[in-house]
């Protein structure tokens, strides 16, 4: 029986690429055992406003020169939540299906105890996947044994969750040895995030690149016309 996965580190809520791999794949294992790393998509993502593209950051407690696991991050601020969801909601109170998702955002934000990263972005990812209806099942890489180092890893954990396939974001052929995985009887293949098609945005001019919130509050439940797994 074939198996398809994909490893990734969790992203405050990510882009549409992001969903469009979890949506690929038969398990996606979030990588929390990596080195959380600064001004990176980990604890911050953008939205659309009347001034521009907009970070969003999770403010982070940071420990000496940053040699912290992402799942051992934590915030450094009990307010953020708050804070994130003025600025959503004030950005895209005018976009089409903002009220019909508003109410579940909002109970997201305001109902967040956890102080850890980790925990923040999953909670994001599996409420988005329950509007996107994804069904993918999502595990953590540390509730498996981690062995070897870079590619090493990442063909264990195939083996350990009996994968015959694993696909992989673009960025990585930086630095995947695809030999490994051949050595091992697990096909290689590499996401592609082409020809997404542009839908009705707030705030000239389009950006593909921006949190799923936009695509979501802009488009309802149109979202599958402008993601390329559905």
């Amino acid at each position: 029986m074939s198996k398809r996965i994909a490893i990734l580190q969790s992203n405050y809520i990510p882009w549409k690429g992001y969903f469009d791999l979890i949506n690929s794949v038969d398990e996606f294992i979030i990588y929390d055992d990596m080195q959380y790393t600064k001004r990176d998509w980990r604890n911050r993502n953008r939205i659309k406003t009347n001034n521009g593209l907009f970070w969003l950051s999770i403010p982070i407690d940071v420990k000496g020169k940053v040699s912290q696991k992402i799942k051992d991050t934590k915030i450094s601020n009990k307010n953020w939540g708050k804070e994130h969801w003025k600025i959503i909601a004030h950005s895209y109170a005018k976009a089409k299906f903002y009220k019909e998702y508003k109410d579940l955002f909002e109970d997201i934000y305001n109902s967040l105890k956890t102080e850890y990263l980790s925990e923040i972005n999953y909670r994001f990812i599996t409420e988005t996947n329950k509007i996107l209806n994804i069904k993918t099942k999502l595990t953590f890489s540390s509730n498996y044994i981690l062995r070897g180092d870079k590619t090493e890893r990442l063909v264990d954990l195939c083996k350990q969750v009996g994968a015959t396939e694993y696909i992989s974001g673009p960025a990585a052929k930086n630095y995947i040895e695809s030999s490994l995985f051949e050595g091992a009887e697990i096909t290689l293949k590499w996401m592609s995030y082409d020809g997404y098609k542009e839908y009705e945005q707030l705030y000239p001019p389009f950006s593909h690149y921006v949190s799923i919130i936009d695509l979501i509050f802009n488009t309802g439940i149109e979202f599958k016309n402008y993601m390329n797994s559905f």
